[in-house]
């Protein structure tokens, strides 16, 4: 970034003679007082995409801001070493600034990065410091204290408790979050759910009511927390704002002229990077598959309501079984995922019913299960079952106690990822639809195969789809083809 010449001359010529007009004016505007105190970081000529972060984070009224920005956009120096050193100085008057990383080695090195700017800025200290006071014991590796103005700035990881933190009087009423997140921990449903559940458990909790919450990252996957804050926003469930800066817009527009003007330097950029997944979810935002992801997220098709027997020819109702029979907590689910199979003009389609079954069941409670849909449903439902070791007792259990409708899917020594890779052309042409709510978890199986820690419901639909698909699908004890 540069210095905007947009700005008046004759202002910039006061405050650069006049210490009291300096200090009038930086209070006002988080923008001037980087671009003075903080002008060391400015390399080019600042892009109107970062006038708008710088605009968006002095409105008080902009409580919530989540920010996603392309590598080197200089996000993180804006909202992390420039936005908590303003907010306390400048008109915000903070009292809290709270800092948030994924691990501790990131927290100390973003706090040795303040500390450093605060004691070698010799125009910042000597315009609205002086900020260490002498013997000053909470000056240090976790925290920086603003004894005159009674403000601190802290620092913690995801690592870290931070229940019932406080500064005096004052809970945290600034909090930043800055790449709490990263490959490793978004790979599993389980690292997602962790750190979605820390911010919202107790990160945003330890705030009051009138604590701003400022989060700033990339879009690793698409259920990570950027995108389920997004999702969240969406629907309305809180309240703020979600921006989105791809290095090159969809529109082909280059967002930071200033530093690549042409589309040659955003060439030679890109061959810098080397891998295509890495610049495509690092420069350009979007969430690419991974290398040996079988289903890609685009392929999903959603239905909204079930076709009626006027609009298709409605055959049955079948439930693919993937049985686990062990309850311990690291043990598999046994997951059932039911879908309506219609048959259109002689081409079958599938439309996956809403909300699958994924319990930790014992083999009695499966088959108890089974019977309460056998019995509760129409159109004479079927379940499939994996025929292999102890499921096929389960075949035999179920006939014995009157469930006729069941039927075995042999395997032929296909592993669960060769039966998956059989289902892909089917999703992606449509022959497979998901219901539009009631499916996430399936859909983030099928997407994360491979890298979710679990796999059941994607096994129980990959037996309902390939014995479904095999012709004359109405008739048990169809075996599906190797």
């Amino acid at each position: 970034m540069s210095t905007d010449k947009t700005l008046n001359k004759k202002i910039i010529n006061r405050m650069l003679k006049d210490k009291q007009v300096r200090i009038a004016i930086t209070k006002e505007s988080h923008y001037i007082f980087f671009h003075l105190y903080f002008s060391h970081y400015v390399v080019y000529p600042t892009a109107e995409f970062q006038k708008e972060i710088f605009e968006m984070t002095e409105d008080k009224k902009k409580k919530s801001l989540f920010i996603v920005a392309f590598r080197s956009s200089a996000k993180s120096t804006i909202a992390t070493m420039s936005l908590p050193i303003w907010s306390i100085l400048g008109k915000h008057q903070k009292k809290f600034v709270l800092i948030l990383c994924q691990t501790r080695h990131q927290a100390k090195q973003h706090m040795i990065n303040l500390k450093q700017e605060l004691e070698s800025n010799e125009l910042l200290k000597n315009d609205l410091g002086p900020f260490q006071e002498e013997g000053d014991s909470e000056w240090g590796t976790t925290s920086l204290v603003f004894s005159r103005l009674n403000a601190r700035i802290s620092v913690a990881s995801s690592e870290q408790s931070i229940r019932g933190l406080r500064h005096n009087q004052y809970r945290p009423d600034l909090i930043i979050g800055d790449d709490v997140e990263d490959m490793n921990s978004t790979r599993t449903r389980e690292g997602r759910d962790k750190t979605y559940q820390w911010l919202t458990s107790e990160v945003i909790p330890c705030g009051d009511r009138n604590t701003r919450l400022v989060i700033v990252g990339n879009l690793l996957h698409e259920d990570s927390l950027l995108m389920r804050l997004k999702q969240d926003l969406e629907e309305k469930k809180i309240d703020g704002h979600f921006l989105s800066y791809p290095l090159v817009d969809e529109n082909g527009i280059i967002l930071w002229p200033g530093k690549y003007p042409t589309p040659e330097d955003i060439a030679l950029e890109r061959k810098k990077i080397g891998s295509e997944s890495a610049w495509q979810r690092e420069f350009l935002l979007r969430i690419v598959p991974s290398e040996g992801q079988l289903i890609d997220p685009r392929w999903i098709r959603y239905y909204d309501e079930l076709p009626t027997k006027a609009e298709a020819r409605f055959r049955y109702t079948a439930t693919g079984v993937d049985l686990a029979i062990s309850k311990n907590e690291t043990a598999d689910y046994t997951a059932m995922v039911s879908g309506n199979i219609y048959n259109w003009d002689g081409d079958v389609t599938i439309y996956i019913l809403p909300d699958p079954i994924n319990k930790r069941w014992s083999f009695p409670e499966t088959v108890d299960q089974i019977k309460i849909l056998a019995n509760a449903g129409k159109n004479y439902p079927y379940f499939y079952i994996e025929e292999i070791g102890y499921q096929a007792a389960l075949i035999g259990q179920l006939q014995h106690e009157g469930i006729r409708n069941v039927s075995g899917a042999k395997v032929h020594g296909q592993d669960k990822r060769s039966r998956l890779a059989l289902t892909t052309h089917l999703i992606k042409s449509g022959k497979v639809l998901f219901p539009r709510k009631g499916a996430e978890f399936l859909i983030q199986q099928l997407t994360g195969f491979g890298i979710e820690k679990h796999d059941d419901l994607a096994d129980a639909f990959a037996i309902l789809v390939l014995k479904t698909m095999q012709g004359d699908h109405w008739l048990p004890r169809v075996d599906w083809v190797s």
